[in-house]
């Protein structure tokens, strides 16, 4: 299969443990997308305003930690080549899941941070920011999905 990959042309990889690299990944995406849902702001804007880069590095840590906890092989330095990558994003990236959440539609918010939440409670480990994120956007999502209802503005 990488040889077909490579033959046209496409750069592809295969890890040596794929499921330390789909954990990378998951703690990337989760991460930037929830604290993207949650701030409304691109990438460049989180990632240069101290307070939100601090979240998404901790949002990121709670999901190693969770990771690490389920016996799942994460390289130490994961948080911070994934912050490293995040500092390499065009400054006006944003993630499906916030425009999933902005336009009013179903999202990823139950794939990525209640995934996260019910995985911590799992594993015994803490994840604040990221039980944070879920209950934060759990109603946007359940109207986004005709669960629950909001009252009229008027």
């Amino acid at each position: 299969m990488l040889r077909a990959f490579k033959r046209a042309g496409i750069k592809a990889e295969i890890p040596p443990d794929i499921t330390a690299a789909l954990w990378a990944k998951f703690l990337f995406v989760a991460s930037w997308g929830g604290i993207g849902t949650i701030t409304r702001a691109p990438i460049g804007v989180i990632r240069s305003f101290p307070p939100t880069r601090r979240m998404l590095e901790r949002s990121m840590q709670e999901i190693y930690e969770v990771a690490r906890a389920l016996q799942n092989n994460l390289d130490e330095n994961t948080v911070s080549d994934s912050m490293g990558f995040v500092d390499t994003l065009p400054p006006n990236g944003t993630t499906s899941m916030q425009s999933d959440i902005a336009e009013n539609r179903p999202s990823e918010l139950d794939s990525w941070s209640g995934a996260v939440v019910r995985l911590g409670r799992k594993a015994g480990v803490s994840v604040p920011i990221n039980k944070f994120i879920y209950n934060s956007l759990l109603p946007l999502e359940l109207k986004a999905r005709g669960e629950l209802q909001f009252p009229d503005k008027s």
